[in-house]
């Protein structure tokens, strides 16, 4: 955490920069923020959608962009100025199977998912370590643990993330700036309607399972309590079967490869017959 007062879980005072705040568990976290007393910088793409998310947020600074416009971040980020905590939330998903996915597919994904959050990051952690204070956040997956059908870019991305990130943890911990990893499971966003399909088109529905997932402002205050608690690693979901494969992973991996598997071949079937 940035500082005492923050493990406390008093976040008063502090300047809380999320990305991918216009929706989702974004929009959720800033919410969840903004009345444990932070003020809030909200980015995405969308100022109509990140204004409506600050009518919800006592003090809020929007700072519209594109998180894969790496040449615009030094800028933006001297524009955003002091932040205590960076919160990387903006992410797109996929669903295709690998061999129906072109390549840009994925590099669209890796773009976004992986190498935007890294770039911003290392513009906002040198004042950071100067002052020997930060805190510094991603949101990644319970997919970057474990693998599934029709998501091989976006689990690719988010394995990516969730190594990056706990590497970089190795470094700076001992110099006063935390980093948490937030792994969601099914929560209700509009992520499935959004994933890319395997010829880059926008799927453009709902998902069952995502549907049937907690709200974002539930998503948002587990993660508050989680960053109160100074947990470097935070799970976030409710009852559903999703959370359990993580456990399942630690305890026995041949069994949740199994059962994936399962899926995955229930997935196939319902594809190519």
């Amino acid at each position: 955490m940035s500082d005492v007062g923050t493990v406390a879980g008093d976040f008063a005072g502090q300047r809380i920069w999320i990305t991918g705040a216009s929706s989702g568990i974004g929009a959720g976290m800033a919410r969840a923020f903004g009345k444990a007393g932070a003020t809030i910088i909200l980015s995405g793409r969308n100022r109509e959608a990140l204004a409506a998310v600050a009518a919800d947020v006592p003090d809020a600074v929007i700072v519209p962009f594109e998180v894969t416009d790496l040449a615009a971040l030094p800028a933006i980020v001297h524009h955003v100025g002091h932040v205590d905590v960076l919160i990387n939330n903006a992410g797109i998903s996929q669903r295709g199977l690998c061999e129906d996915t072109v390549m840009d597919v994925y590099r669209t994904i890796m773009e976004v998912d992986f190498f935007a959050p890294v770039a911003l990051t290392k513009l906002v952690l040198p004042a950071m370590l100067e002052r020997g204070s930060g805190h510094i956040a991603v949101t990644a997956s319970v997919a970057g643990k474990v693998g599934s059908p029709q998501r091989t870019g976006y689990s690719a991305a988010k394995h990516a993330v969730m190594g990056f990130y706990d590497s970089l943890r190795t470094e700076v911990a001992h110099r006063g700036v935390q980093v948490t990893t937030i792994v969601p499971g099914f929560v209700r966003t509009e992520i499935g309607a959004r994933a890319l399909t395997g010829d880059g088109s926008v799927k453009g529905a709902g998902d069952d399972d995502v549907d049937a997932g907690i709200s974002a402002d539930e998503a948002g205050a587990i993660i508050l309590a989680g960053f109160a608690a100074g947990l470097r690693e935070i799970q976030v979901g409710g009852n559903g079967p999703e959370m359990a494969l993580l456990d399942l992973k630690r305890h026995n991996p041949d069994a949740l490869f199994d059962l994936m598997g399962q899926m995955g071949q229930a997935v196939v079937q319902k594809f190519k017959g």
